[in-house]
């Protein structure tokens, strides 16, 4: 099953989906949020978040909730054909991502429309939990990018921290008693009014991309008290430095004695 053609949802459903999560969430995790008056009313946005945990999807989407706003997320096309599960994405007006294309810009095409049609996304740039070890976003995937300069709505950075401590990334245990406080910090949209009239190519995705995850970064740091490093975690090059380590490590260490001959009979 596939996202409907003229992209409507249920209302009814969305507002099961209200009555089953509202309280649900509340009764997970503490709530210190600010920053919701940068969410429009109305038309179409993109949220742009870190991730930590399964559990902040939970927080974010109660935290646009608040604000007035359905939230919808990106979800593999192939959930979309899977029996039960596949209906009630698309009741729920939720997006599929068409991973695998040779066209990139097919990958993100329902979303947007979605975005077109007045949706508010929520993005996880990083598209993974973050693997830096201090837990800060790492460099992200260009794809939030290429629907904001697709579709030219306003993307709105969201900083949280605390979701990790809900439900660590691994677990499938929640720690709720006592239950932990999740931090949410929106900013203003980021300014992406350099990139206007640029052709969408790999240089301009890839700058307004740190553009927007910078001001992302920025928000953690005042939700932690921390300043955030430098440069952003990659992980592929936290790779090669490894391995040129290790290859470095076993060429300076001495070769290993050869082994004493045995005694002769």
């Amino acid at each position: 099953m596939s996202r409907r053609a003229d992209g409507s949802y249920s209302n009814a459903w969305r507002g099961v989906s209200k009555i089953i999560l509202r309280p649900t969430i509340r009764a997970v995790m503490k709530q210190d949020w600010q920053g919701q008056e940068h969410i429009p009313s109305s038309g179409g946005v993109i949220i742009a978040a870190n991730h930590l945990s399964y559990a902040d999807v939970l927080a974010v989407s109660l935290f646009c909730d608040q604000a007035g706003r359905y939230p919808t997320f990106l979800a593999k096309s192939g959930l979309f054909k899977i029996a039960v599960l596949g209906p009630i994405l698309v009741r729920l007006g939720q997006l599929p991502v068409y991973r695998g294309q040779s066209d990139a810009a097919l990958v993100l095409r329902d979303a947007e429309q979605g975005v077109k049609d007045g949706a508010c996304v929520i993005f996880y740039p990083e598209s993974t939990v973050t693997k830096d070890p201090a837990s800060w976003p790492m460099v992200a995937k260009t794809g939030v990018a290429r629907l904001a300069l697709a579709t030219g709505a306003p993307v709105v950075p969201v900083a949280h921290w605390g979701a990790q401590d809900v439900l660590p990334y691994g677990s499938i245990r929640l720690h709720v008693v006592p239950r932990k406080t999740v931090h949410i910090l929106a900013g203003p949209p980021v300014d992406l009014s350099e990139f206007a009239g640029l052709p969408i190519d790999n240089k301009t995705m890839r700058a307004a991309t740190d553009k927007i995850m910078a001001d992302v970064t920025a928000l953690l740091g005042k939700l932690r008290g921390e300043e955030p490093p430098d440069e952003p975690y990659h992980p592929a090059v936290e790779r090669r430095k490894f391995r040129a380590e290790m290859r470095k490590l076993a060429e300076q260490s001495p070769p290993a004695d050869p082994p004493a001959p045995e005694p002769a009979p």
